[in-house]
């Protein structure tokens, strides 16, 4: 059953990578900044709206990015530290609020139904983002609404460090004059369709008739549709840290053969990796697990930044796995498991790739989802293939 009143705000941090450079320098702040890496390959992370005025956005080859505008200050990325701004907020964030969903790194849906009675769900959000703001030192925009949907698209039309509340009954009247393209979801492909077709407003494709959109854009028409006319009932997921993904494998013979057991972590690790990008997801926890042979079993934890690069994962696994292993003891199993995860695709890593690195990363995925996981794996696994997985 679809609720009508419901109160979902959606907060989202100001050009985050940016903001928290403008904390740890700040004369930095009222310049084109290029958050990145400052070489011939390198790609442009985040950027401030000074450095956007000059039509720079994130994805774009910094070479380019420099080349519209020479005086901007490229900053180098700092991965590590945006992870750690990222759950300071969602400390804050869930010390004060009973039911939230972290959609990304920078971005949180807070699910106040019920608030207007007792306090006012505007003057609480508002509370919120000065607390943030206190605790953390970082500027956040929200938008208020009856479903996620049009929160979030208000929260965008705010930004910098705005505010807004969008009645209910109003969403229809509030999306109305607005591009298509901000429409969430509506991506190059689709809104050069609509665009092509003379759909330029949200008005104009909210008047278009259901079964039309369908046949056009197939499933996803009807909820476009839905979009466009101010609706959405999809739910605030709750922020669980305990979510994991992980992988083991108990040995047919127990082993001390570190070569054999690199190769293993080595294809966990990047089997894994694989599945986190599959579903959208990155983790900020790396854990391993060893069991010896005489069924003692230990395991060793490290916080990371956000990620699901195999080159990242697999360099964090070792490492704990050397810190945990007692050389001379026989091995009977071996894990690998990934948990703080949050929604997000391999672009968060962008800071730390190359534009060649991304492509091999999208080409490898490609070839895994068509083919198979197995088809394409890092020669360093290769030799585990034949270990069962538990």
């Amino acid at each position: 059953m679809i609720i009508c009143n419901r109160h979902i705000a959606h907060l989202d941090m100001d050009t985050f990578f940016v903001s928290v450079e403008h904390l740890r320098n700040p004369k930095l702040m009222g310049k084109p900044i290029l958050i990145g890496s400052n070489n011939a390959r390198g790609v442009v992370a985040a950027c401030s709206y000074e450095a956007r005025k000059f039509g720079i956005h994130s994805a774009m080859p910094m070479k380019a990015a420099l080349r519209l505008c020479r005086h901007a200050i490229v900053v180098k990325s700092d991965y590590e530290a945006y992870s750690r701004y990222s759950r300071l907020v969602t400390d804050v964030i869930k010390d004060s609020v009973p039911l939230y969903e972290k959609a990304s790194i920078d971005e949180f849906y807070i699910d106040m139904t019920g608030m207007d009675k007792y306090f006012g769900c505007m003057k609480f959000a508002g509370e919120l983002k000065q607390k943030i703001k206190k605790e953390s030192g970082l500027p956040v925009s929200y938008g208020l609404a009856s479903n996620k949907v049009v929160s979030k698209v208000a929260t965008n039309e705010v930004k910098p460090n705005g505010q807004i509340e969008i009645p209910f009954g109003n969403e229809k009247n509030f999306l109305a004059p607005l591009s298509v393209l901000k429409i969430p979801g509506v991506g190059k492909e689709t809104g050069y369709k609509l665009l092509k077709m003379g759909v330029e407003t949200v008005k104009i494709l909210s008047e278009i008739p259901v079964e039309y959109l369908q046949n056009l854009l197939g499933k996803y028409g009807s909820e476009l549709w839905r979009k466009a006319n101010g609706m959405d009932d999809s739910p605030v997921i709750p922020y669980r840290e305990q979510k994991s993904i992980s992988t083991e494998n108990t040995f047919q013979q127990d082993t001390i053969d570190l070569r054999f057991l690199n190769a293993e972590l080595v294809r966990m690790t990047e089997s894994i990796a694989y599945d986190l990008r599959r579903q959208n997801k990155l983790t900020g926890c790396v854990s391993v697990k060893i069991r010896y042979s005489d069924f003692q079993t230990y395991t060793k934890q490290k916080m990371i930044a956000y990620t699901n690069a195999d080159a990242v994962l697999i360099k964090e696994v070792k490492q704990l796995f050397n810190q945990l292993y007692e050389r001379r003891l026989l091995i009977r199993l071996l894990g690998v498991r990934f948990t703080h995860l949050i929604p997000g695709c391999h672009q968060i890593d962008m800071f730390r790739d190359t534009e060649e690195d991304i492509a091999l990363y999208q080409a490898i995925d490609s070839v895994k989802k068509r083919f198979g996981e197995r088809l394409l794996m890092r020669a360093g696994g290769v030799q585990t293939l034949k270990c069962s997985r538990l």
